[in-house]
C-alpha cells in the first residue's frame, strides 16, 4: 500500500493537547488522523454534527427582548443611577 502524506496546520497548544490525547488513549496523531479519515470513508459522512452556533443578536426569536431592553436602557430604566434611585434605603 503506497502512502501519502497530508499536511495540516494546527494551533501549538492544540497539538500538544491532540498529541497528549492520543498518548493516553494508546495512540498517535497519525494513527487518530487514519482513524478519522476511515470513518468518513466508510459513513460517507464527516461523523460528527458541525454546526453553526446561533448569533443571538440577529436570532428573530430574541429580537423583540433586545429592542425593547435598548428602549428602556435609552429611556434610563435598568442604569446604576436607576437602581440606587429605586431603593428604599
Amino acid at each position: 500500500m503506497a502512502l501519502a502524506t497530508i499536511t495540516s496546520r494546527v494551533d501549538t497548544q492544540d497539538k500538544k493537547a491532540f498529541d497528549s490525547f492520543c498518548s493516553e488513549a494508546g495512540l498517535n496523531a497519525s494513527t487518530a488522523v487514519n482513524m478519522f479519515i476511515k470513518a468518513v470513508l466508510r459513513e460517507r459522512r464527516i461523523p460528527f454534527e458541525i454546526t453553526v452556533a446561533s448569533d443571538h443578536f440577529y436570532d428573530t426569536e430574541n429580537q423583540d427582548y433586545i429592542m425593547k431592553s435598548v428602549r428602556e436602557l435609552r429611556e434610563g430604566k435598568g442604569t446604576a443611577h436607576n437602581l440606587i434611585e429605586d431603593t428604599d434605603e
